[in-house]
Formats: structure tokens, sequence, C-alpha cells
């Protein structure tokens, strides 16, 4: 019997690198899509097709980068300075994408149908709830309903890790043997992470929590 198709949206950071992780140890017939959509951390995008090459699953990174003219407002693509602090920051709402996450999974189901894969992925947490409209738990429902009357084939929006914390995620990967050298987190795309940005913040505390040290080089 043939392996169920699964999309798996890989950003090239922790979560989606644990969520990739525990998908293709569920047994799926994994398909990753990576995205630059025009992001200072394109980093991720290459450390992406390094994790995907190591486990050997079908790898796309669609350049979607043309869109971000249209969301110049976000410092993760304009030219704003990308603020440092924790997520929970009012600050840190600048690093909200417009639309980015609506627009990401319709390409992705998009990929799903044409492969006949069920499944879509995507590693919304519980700590992007507070900043990120569109990670929260409402959001993936609606998004599911119109998935399912978007086309002749339901394609489901999976998230497993909805209501967990990123230590808790951390935790998971700990538990699957999984170590995290191939993973890029910071927002800032520099050659070592910057260790201050709400990303880098948040990580550093799972790290912390879970007693791990984190592999990868900071400034």
């Amino acid at each position: 019997m043939a392996k169920q198709k699964a999309v798996v949206i890989y950003s090239g950071g922790m979560d989606s690198f644990t969520l990739l992780n525990k998908v293709v140890k569920e047994g799926f017939d994994v398909y990753a899509l990576t995205f630059n959509y025009g992001q200072k951390q394109v980093k991720e995008v290459e450390i992406a097709k390094k994790a995907c090459a190591q486990l050997g699953v079908a790898h796309k990174i669609l350049d979607i980068s043309a869109i971000n003219t249209l969301m110049q407002s976000s410092s993760l693509i304009g030219t704003e300075e990308i603020p440092e602090g924790h997520y929970e920051s009012e600050s840190m709402k600048s690093t909200v994408v417009p639309n980015r996450n609506m627009i990401l999974l319709s390409l992705a189901i998009a990929y799903g149908v044409d492969i006949k894969a069920g499944k879509v992925y995507y590693g919304a947490h519980s700590g992007d709830h507070a900043i990120y409209p569109d990670c929260r738990p409402e959001f993936v429902q609606k998004m599911n309903d119109v998935a399912g009357i978007a086309n002749y084939e339901h394609v489901s929006i999976e998230t497993p890790y909805l209501n967990s914390t990123k230590g808790e995620i951390l935790k998971d990967g700990i538990s699957m043997g999984l170590t995290y050298e191939t993973t890029w987190t910071c927002y800032n795309g520099r050659d070592k992470a910057c260790g201050k940005c709400g990303a880098c913040v948040e990580r550093l505390e799972a790290f912390s929590e879970n007693n791990v040290t984190d592999p990868v080089p900071y400034e």
C-alpha cells in the first residue's frame, strides 16, 4: 500500500524542522515546501535545503520574492530595523508579514491538490499567538474551512504544535533524537544568529528550559 502524501511548509527554523521530522516518522510520503518571499533571513532557505537533503525528502524551493514589494511595512522585509526583545513586546508586531500564512498555505494547498496529498502541515505554535494573527487557532479553523470548499479535493491543514510552546516543541524533538545545528531561527540573515531578536530570545529560552545547549553559533 502506497504511503499517504503530505506537504510540509518548511522554513528551516527549529519548529518546522521538528515538525518535518515528526511527519516523516509518522510514515507519510513527505514533500517539503520552502518559500523565499523576500525575507531578510533568506539564509533559512539554504539551511532548509541542507536539512531536506540529509533527510532524503522531496523538497521544492519556491521564489515568490516579488511579493515583498507589497509587504514593506514588515521589519522582516522592509527597511525598518528588526526589533530586539521578547515576542510579547509590543515592538515585535513590526515583524508581522501581512497575510503571509494565508498566502503560503494557499500555495501549499494547491501543491497538495496537484500531487494528491491529503494534508498540509505548518508549524504554528502557542508562542506565536500573541502577535501573529495567522498562527491563532481561529485562523487555522477558518482556513481549513475555506480549503474544504476551494477545491474538489479536500486538503486539510494540520498544526500538531498549535497549542505547544517552543520549549515543548524542542522537548518533542529531543525525544525523537533530533539535533538542531541544521536550523536557522534568527530574523537577521547574518553569518551568526544575533541572540537578541524575538525569534532568538524565544529559541534560547526553549533550549534553557530543556537544559540543552543550542548548537547554532551566536554573535
